[in-house]
């Protein structure tokens, strides 16, 4: 178990860790390939799809890897490619726009644990960034209500524009890290998601929380997690230490 109250500042994912928007994207997922899977006639979408190629990727490379799980060949296309083009980009741009008309009807609200962990952070000084392989994060950030609370924010759209690998390579951990002045001893890392977790290990940080949100603690712990809770509740007493 890491020692938190010597860590001076927190890279947090964010689907899953600080906002339940990750059942926002598993529905949008679903819609999106169910759909595609069946005029396909390939085999159909599975629950265990989400965990096994999207969580945690680059939504292009989340496409990819799903669509080479059923043998589909797509060119990879450009990221201004309309929803309606046959490609990976012309898919991963389809999924965006469910996800913000689900995000826009229903909104999202923080997890009531990671609000107070939060603010347990606020009160002890600790610096704070957001890092998203969505491109979606300052949208969500801002419907919850966290927007102001991260002065650091690197998303996939960051990531695109700075030419920077995804997870699970430690990159964007790492590049924001650089943006809060802390070496990567200094900093812990917050996910809910293997591939994250394993970026966070990958980029030698001073430790890495595994939020099990449905991966499972044991795979949590096996990619690299120092330590596995439930709930960011259950931190707030090692940063008050």
């Amino acid at each position: 178990m890491a020692d938190l109250s010597n860590l001076t500042a927190a890279l947090f994912d964010l689907d899953g860790v600080l906002t339940p928007t990750a059942a926002v994207h598993q529905d949008a997922w679903r819609e999106l390939f169910s759909a595609e899977f069946e005029r396909r006639g390939v085999a159909p979408y599975l629950p265990e799809d989400y965990f096994t190629y999207l969580d945690g990727r680059k939504r292009y490379d989340g496409v990819a890897a799903i669509l080479h799980s059923r043998g589909i060949v797509l060119s990879f296309g450009d990221p201004s490619d309309g929803p309606t083009a046959e490609t990976v980009c012309g898919l991963g741009n389809k999924k965006n726009a469910v996800f913000a008309a689900i995000l826009k009807r229903d909104g999202v609200a923080p997890y009531p644990g990671s609000l107070a962990f939060l603010q347990a952070l606020d009160a002890a000084g600790v610096a704070k960034a957001v890092v998203s392989s969505s491109k979606n994060a300052r949208p969500v950030l801002e419907a919850a209500g966290l927007l102001e609370r991260f002065p650091v924010i690197v998303d996939g759209a960051v990531a695109e524009a700075e030419g920077i690998p995804g997870k699970p390579a430690p990159d964007m951990y790492l590049r924001a890290a650089e943006a809060l002045g802390r070496v990567p001893a200094e900093c812990m890392v917050i996910e809910d998601a293997i591939s994250g977790v394993a970026s966070g290990a990958a980029g030698h940080v001073g430790g890495v929380i595994g939020v099990d949100r449905g991966v499972g603690r044991d795979e949590l712990f096996k990619a690299g997690a120092t330590q596995v809770v439930d709930d960011l509740g259950e931190l707030v007493d090692q940063i008050r230490a």
